[in-house]
């Protein structure tokens, strides 16, 4: 597993980054665990989850990957320090007005149930789930800025920004000596490209800002199992990936991801992570499993190293998608 710093920091985070939406979900506490303990063994360092995952999964009030998370930690005797745990804050915890949001209220009550659920005394990356409209910029980074000097954060983030937001947070924080967002978890893959690329990827490149992208095989899309002649199966997930990526673009994605893998003893997944990491803007890529051998299969994207050419074939297959 190569490691690479976060950004400008100098903190090191394995290429791929172990996603956790699924534990409670379509993963329960027993085979989230045994994922993510083979995580570990095959060297990766970095999980990520938030507050909010499974809020909405069979009437819960939300933490429920933290919640495992933090039982693992406590059964596995995986040393605390050896992990970089990174997880979220802003979506709706309950039914009371703040009980969302990006307020020094909500912030600040958030963080002690995450620590709570996650059985740990610091959260080594916090990050803002998506922008609060409601609340000022400097109020969330001087909240965040006093958990960091308080200790029970180490870096702080973002996630779904657009561009100029996040070049004004960082402005707010330059001016205001406030800490400042050091990784962006933005949607990007071989097929959903310009809303990172645009204005996003340079503004990260200059700024040293880590990236580090979910969705990077776009919703199962980009490992194969939806095909020309193939019948779509029968969910919510596949009807969302109609919508958005079968199409002629999309399927000649997927038939050149699968060529150039051949040449790498690759599969179709594995050759999309390994595209996701020739970014040199990109830190990590978060990837999600429900099972073992779904882990494995996805985790040896980190050893995929495409040519110059083999990349410039794919990047003509999406441009700007």
């Amino acid at each position: 597993m190569e490691f690479r710093r976060l950004g400008r920091t100098g903190l090191k985070v394995s290429t791929i980054c172990l996603g956790t939406m699924q534990f409670g979900w379509s993963a329960d506490e027993a085979t989230s665990h045994t994922i993510m303990s083979r995580a570990i063994e095959l060297g990766c360092n970095f999980f990520d989850t938030a507050d909010i995952y499974s809020r909405w999964v069979d009437g819960n009030e939300g933490g429920v990957s933290e919640q495992i998370i933090g039982n693992w930690l406590t059964a596995s005797g995986v040393h605390r320090d050896s992990l970089v745990l990174a997880t979220k804050v802003r979506g709706q915890m309950g039914d009371g007005p703040n009980d969302q949001g990006l307020s020094r209220l909500h912030i600040m009550q958030s963080v002690e149930n995450s620590l709570r659920r996650l059985q740990t005394d610091y959260i080594d990356l916090y990050q803002v789930h998506w922008p609060d409209e409601e609340t000022p910029l400097d109020e969330t980074l001087s909240a965040l800025t006093n958990l960091v000097q308080a200790g029970k954060i180490r870096y702080i983030g973002c996630s779904n920004y657009p561009a100029w937001l996040l070049a004004k947070s960082l402005w707010v924080s330059d001016v205001k000596n406030l800490a400042r967002f050091d990784s962006l978890q933005p949607h990007y893959s071989l097929v959903h490209r310009a809303e990172f690329e645009r204005e996003l990827q340079p503004l990260c490149l200059d700024q040293g800002i880590g990236v580090i992208p979910y969705s990077p095989l776009a919703g199962g899309f980009l490992t194969g199992k939806y095909r020309r002649d193939t019948p779509l199966p029968t969910s919510a997930r596949a009807e969302g990936v109609r919508n958005r990526y079968m199409n002629e673009q999309g399927f000649t994605a997927v038939d050149k991801l699968e060529e150039i893998g051949q040449a790498h003893n690759a599969t179709i997944a594995q050759t999309a992570i390994g595209w996701v990491l020739a970014n040199p803007a990109v830190s990590s890529a978060i990837i999600g499993a429900n099972s073992i051998a779904q882990l494995e299969d996805t985790m040896q994207g980190d050893s995929i190293v495409l040519t110059p050419e083999e990349k410039a074939v794919l990047d003509e297959t999406t441009a700007w998608q």
